[in-house]
């Protein structure tokens, strides 16, 4: 390959960042990303060339340029929340993507120095999409498989692979086209070898797309109705959630929901954190709330269930285990927990409850909470109860209606093997509450929604989601989004979707590429760090 001079590989970086930003949901062409990593794989190989021509941790450098832009063009509207959790998440995120392309590059280098080695790219990529679902400072929005959210029908297959086949879908069509361009255009590739090449990548580009598209127009739900209203009451999660009076609150939530309830409702869904009574969950029997809503079960549908969204708060009793997200009640001796709660009840006292456990970092749990518990109450306000929240141990599905549901509370929606959690669970339909108006009218709610029918095809299950502020909507097994509502606007909608009780193969087996590649990355990590120090140790011994 030629050598280019270093102010062009910068503009290649800011390509790459460019056509990732292209690419992702909602206004983007999702198809750029399958040559959106090009000019960082010849940015990289040009490092590789000529490692003496460069200075240390370039790989870092012009990565982090690339996926920096990235990030700040699709991620921006955090800014509307929260200044410093913006500025964190575009810097931060950007460069533990930025480190995990340099470790790559180090394995690859220390493994077998001579030859391009690109499939290692991918292989980090994916441990780290796996590894940062998982930890303290999660942020999978931007994992790659995302950028198809809008286009359902060429991506039928994550029912089998989750988003990261479509992230390895992408490495792989991206590192073949760039191995043709190179071999036409920088080496001397003899010609069967380039249309062998072609050969691949049209394999690779064209299969997954023709059985997604088989899958997307034969695939039929099994008939299973379910009729369920979907209340989107629009309070602005600024200046009216922890303000607004009870009766003003069920106002909001039912007095449009009247005009179309009758007997026939299975479900109602209210969104996320939309009860904001201070509820002590001892004390169910007492709140208001959920009163005035059993009053209006009672006259229009008496057999249906509800969920809404709610902040509630268990009170600690002596001799109970105080778990490190407890807080202290007026400086007594007494501690309580909060949570962001989906409740599930009908015109009878029993409540079922679910407290959210996907959290969002520096909102509603600081991480590593036991380093920096005194900092905890400058938690960042973004819906609900703030601080380091409570969680519930498992994935909760509610029994008695006429099927079982479960609730899934706002961030927790862009987890694919987390949400499949419910669905092994027993849940035959799943309900995503959220309250989104936090983001304003920016891509944030929108990308927010579009990740929806990504759950809905890698679980086969149709949802019901409630949006406090928009858009709320149905969507059926197929990822097919129906009656969106305006964002903004108060609004109830309702529809019959079909329950279901099968099991995909990613729903059995979760995220079993990511964790294949964190093994995989593990181990190269390891060949590559004791080949380091065996050359090292070797002409050591030569100097001797």
């Amino acid at each position: 390959m030629p050598r280019v001079k270093k102010k062009y590989l910068i503009l290649l970086a800011v390509a790459s960042g460019l056509l990732l930003s292209a690419a992702w949901p909602l206004r983007g062409f999702p198809f750029l990303s399958l040559i959106a990593l090009i000019p960082l794989l010849f940015i990289l190989e040009q490092i590789r060339k000529e490692p003496d021509r460069f200075r240390w941790m370039a790989s870092f450098r012009y990565t982090y340029l690339a996926v920096f832009i990235w990030n700040l063009l699709t991620t921006w509207w955090i800014w509307y929340s929260t200044e410093i959790g913006a500025i964190f998440a575009v810097i931060f995120n950007s460069m533990i993507m930025a480190l995990v392309v340099q470790l790559a590059v180090f394995a690859r280098t220390k493994i077998n120095p001579a030859k391009g080695g690109h499939i290692i790219l991918p292989v980090f990529w994916l441990a780290f999409e796996f590894a940062h679902r998982s930890w303290e400072l999660s942020w999978s929005w931007l994992d790659l498989g995302n950028v198809f959210a809008t286009r359902i029908e060429f991506i039928q297959w994550y029912e089998y692979t989750g988003t990261q086949g479509g992230t390895l879908w992408i490495w792989i069509i991206n590192i073949l086209l760039f191995e043709i361009i190179k071999g036409i255009f920088f080496t001397s590739l003899i010609k069967k070898t380039r249309n062998w090449l072609a050969g691949i990548t049209l394999f690779f580009l064209i299969v997954p797309i023709t059985i997604s598209l088989v899958r997307f127009y034969t695939y039929e739900e099994k008939s299973n109705p379910v009729d369920i209203v979907v209340i989107q009451p629009n309070i602005d999660p600024w200046e009216e959630e922890f303000s607004l009076s009870i009766p003003e609150v069920l106002d909001r939530m039912l007095t449009r929901a009247k005009d179309i309830a009758d007997t026939n409702v299975d479900f109602y869904v209210a969104p996320e954190s939309v009860i904001q009574e201070g509820m002590y969950e001892d004390e169910f029997e007492y709140s208001r709330s959920l009163a005035g809503i059993r009053d209006f079960l009672r006259l229009y549908s008496p057999e249906a269930k509800f969920v809404a969204g709610a902040g509630t708060f268990h009170m600690f009793k002596p001799g109970e285990d105080i778990p490190p997200s407890a807080r202290q009640y007026n400086n007594t001796e007494l501690y309580y927990e909060a949570y962001n709660t989906a409740l599930f009840f009908d015109v009878n006292e029993k409540v079922q409850s679910y407290h959210k456990s996907k959290l969002v970092p520096g909102v509603e749990h600081m991480p590593f909470g036991g380093l920096i518990k005194p900092i905890e109450e400058y938690a960042i306000d973004l819906g609900g109860t703030t601080g380091t929240l409570g969680r519930s141990p498992e994935r909760t599905v509610f029994y008695g209606g006429i099927v079982p549901v479960s609730p899934v509370i706002c961030y927790e929606s862009i987890y694919g093997e987390f949400v499949s959690g419910f669905v092994k669970n027993g849940a035959e339909i799943i309900m995503i509450i959220t309250n989104d108006g936090w983001w304003k009218n920016t891509a944030g709610h929108r990308q927010h929604l579009a990740y929806a029918s990504l759950r809905a095809i890698e679980t086969r299950r149709s949802i019901a989601r409630s949006a406090n502020t928009g858009v709320s909507c149905f969507v059926n097994q197929k990822g097919e989004q129906f009656l969106q509502t305006k964002y903004w606007e108060p609004d109830v909608i309702r529809m019959e979707i079909n329950a279901n009780d099968c099991i995909t193969f990613y729903v059995k087996y979760g995220d079993y590429l990511g964790r294949s590649a964190a093994m995989a990355s593990i181990l190269l990590l390891l060949i590559g760090v004791v080949r380091h120090f065996m050359r090292k140790y070797t002409k050591f011994e030569v100097v001797e």
